[in-house]
């Protein structure tokens, strides 16, 4: 049975404007730096618990502001378009899929 959510990613693609292409660009490298660290922390013996704790929470706070940036796109890009293009259902579909990971 196909997934229309694969089909209507496959069709549209990714539309960021180049700002927030950047923007997004530059939280996920902040994002690998703060991963990086908390390794690097668990490597010292002295780290002490609730520090790592705090950088785990800075790294799940980035990715949730990745995540509402990319959606905020998609919703802008693809939901609002969704009648002109005649594919409303999928994009409900699709819609209900990832909001179920939110």
């Amino acid at each position: 049975m196909p997934n229309p959510a694969k089909e209507i990613a496959t069709h549209h693609g990714l539309h960021f404007d180049p700002e927030m292409r950047e923007d997004v660009r530059r939280r996920l490298l902040s994002v690998r730096g703060h991963v990086e660290g908390i390794l690097r922390m668990l490597e010292d013996e002295s780290a002490y618990c609730v520090d790592i704790l705090k950088q785990i929470k800075a790294v799940d706070g980035a990715l949730d502001k990745v995540g509402d940036l990319v959606l905020r796109s998609h919703l802008k890009d693809h939901v609002v378009t969704a009648h002109e293009r005649g594919d409303v259902g999928e994009i409900v579909e699709e819609l209900m899929e990832v909001l179920k990971y939110r």
